[in-house]
């Protein structure tokens, strides 16, 4: 099917005459009706009621005009799309756990910008089982997620590749009132509320197999909410809710500003990795990838 039969089509209908539609389209109107002819036979379904003495328009071209303006316009639109494509100017879309799109993301969003201005992405978070699923029916192109050595990497087929952003690690923290319960020895009393993470969560794997204080609920302490979601915890947190185990990417600032105190130094600290996955079947993803990590 050529887009000039639906453009002498469209011509036609507005004319509503062969003579005059031929003449706007600079042809001869033997040759506009054999044009007309071929659109008949790639749709199987006869256009024009063609009589001894007559040709009128069907009834049932009529009654799709709107249609055909419709794909005209989509079909002139798709050509201008892959003929000027840019791909610098492509939108990557990421399944991001939501620490790592609030604690990493940010950092790594500058870095492609200053490479690839035009770029745009759409950050699709959730949780850590969701991403995956998300990354393996092919809805996201890559995988942005946290990684311990005691929980192991995330296995996909060849085509997808791990990357190292950067190294992070989780720390116990205290803010708002209950920074002045921290004692001079570093410790809190045991019965301090705590802002702990489901047994089902990533996190919560982590500190549940390290048998961290304050870090998950199957334990004796005072929990006062339990969340998946760090960067809710986070604001727990500052306002002295409880302590709360949280990437230290995510709350440097206010550890340095002493608007929350790390208690790694008596609880401990857990090691993590942020990780990028990538589909390197696409360019994009494989480009990115390539500017912001290491691969392995």
């Amino acid at each position: 099917m050529h887009l000039q039969w639906l453009n002498d089509v469209l011509v036609l209908l507005e004319e509503g005459n062969l003579s005059r539609a031929a003449a706007r389209r600079n042809i001869t109107q033997p040759a506009f009706s054999r044009r007309i002819r071929g659109f008949e036979e790639w749709l199987g379904v006869d256009v024009l009621e063609r009589g001894t003495n007559r040709v009128e328009i069907s009834r049932a071209l009529l009654s799709n005009e709107g249609e055909i303006r419709a794909l005209i316009s989509r079909l002139r639109e798709l050509r201008t799309r892959i003929g000027h494509f840019d791909e610098t100017r492509a939108t990557v879309e990421i399944a991001a756990q939501h620490a790592a799109t609030c604690s990493a993301f940010p950092d790594m969003a500058l870095r492609a910008r200053s490479r690839f201005p035009g770029i745009q992405f759409r950050i699709r978070a959730a949780n850590l089982s969701d991403c995956v699923s998300m990354f393996l029916r092919g809805d996201t192109s890559m995988l942005l997620c946290y990684e311990t050595e005691g929980v192991g990497t995330l296995q996909f087929g060849p085509d997808i590749h791990r990357g190292l952003w950067e190294n992070d690690f989780l720390i116990p923290v205290v803010g708002g009132a209950l920074r002045y319960n921290v004692r001079d020895n570093g410790l809190v009393p045991p019965d301090t509320p705590a802002i702990v993470y489901p047994d089902d969560s990533y996190f919560g794997q982590v500190l549940q197999n390290s048998q961290r204080a304050f870090g998950f609920a199957g334990s004796d302490m005072n929990v006062f909410c339990m969340t998946a979601f760090s960067s809710g915890a986070r604001e727990l947190v500052l306002r002295g809710l409880g302590v709360g185990w949280l990437p230290f990417s995510m709350v440097h600032s206010e550890v340095e500003s002493g608007a929350l105190i790390s208690l790694a130094h008596q609880y401990g600290r857990e090691p993590l990795m942020v990780v990028v996955y990538a589909n390197r079947k696409f360019e994009m993803a494989k480009t990115l990838q390539d500017l912001w990590t290491k691969v392995t």
